[in-house]
């Protein structure tokens, strides 16, 4: 008989002290951020913050790209921007104005937030992601 590699948690299991729910991780995190909306991003990258998209390969290529942005995954996402990785990308340093985005804005917002953690302080994120630019008709590809 095979032991399955998921079980399931009981359905109203009591967390662990000092658990936080995914509503509160990002709460918290869009608390310390400045989030800009399509057009202030846009301003933005104009004069100069780099507009960093999250979304995975699929998601780009089912709803497109917003042209320039720099495509840097979710998964490697710090270790392309701390200053002290030696795996960081060439354009990256503590007063980079960063913006991430991501399809709707979620996942970008705690992006943004570990950025932040990372000494990145001028890091944010897109209210409301490619979602919210491609729905105030800024250019995509």
């Amino acid at each position: 008989m095979s032991t399955p590699l998921l079980r399931s948690a009981p359905a109203f299991a009591p967390a662990p002290e000092g658990a936080r729910s995914i509503d509160e991780l990002l709460a918290g995190a869009r608390a310390r951020l400045v989030r800009l909306g399509p057009h202030e991003t846009y301003r933005a990258v104009g004069r100069g913050a780099v507009l960093v998209d999250i979304r995975p390969a699929a998601q780009r290529a089912e709803h497109g790209e917003i042209p320039g942005a720099v495509i840097i995954e979710r998964n490697v996402l710090e270790w392309r921007l701390d200053p002290r990785s030696d795996a960081r990308l060439s354009f990256t340093r503590y007063d980079l104005e960063v913006i991430v985005t991501c399809q709707e804005g979620y996942t970008s917002s705690l992006a943004a937030a570990a950025l932040q953690d990372l000494g990145l302080l001028r890091a944010t994120d897109l209210d409301g992601g490619f979602k919210a630019w491609q729905a105030a008709g800024l250019p995509t590809i």
